[in-house]
């Protein structure tokens, strides 16, 4: 079995808005065989907590220049671009 990934998964308040994701990411990895654990914060969480994940997924801008690959969208709460989305994520998480 594949090592698991993880993925942090940001947004204001790290709530509602990066539970919605995270669940979305959760169910659309493991359909595709990729192992997940998804970990939520806040957007000003970002920096202190990145260095121990695979990927950085958010709903609100990050900060600049993060070491880790980072994906900024609205498209898991609009479902616009959704699709798209998930194909980058599974990408991502497939090297």
């Amino acid at each position: 079995m594949a090592n698991r990934k993880i993925v942090l998964v940001a947004c204001g308040t790290a709530v509602a808005t990066s539970t919605v994701v995270a669940n979305s990411i959760e169910e659309e990895m493991a359909a595709r065989g990729i192992p997940v654990e998804t970990r939520q914060c806040k957007v000003t969480e970002v920096s202190g907590l990145v260095d121990g994940v695979d990927l950085v997924v958010s709903t609100t801008p990050l900060p600049p220049n993060l070491p880790k690959p980072a994906i900024v969208t609205l498209a898991f709460l609009t479902g616009i671009g959704r699709d798209a989305e998930i194909e980058k994520i599974a990408a991502i998480l497939a090297k």
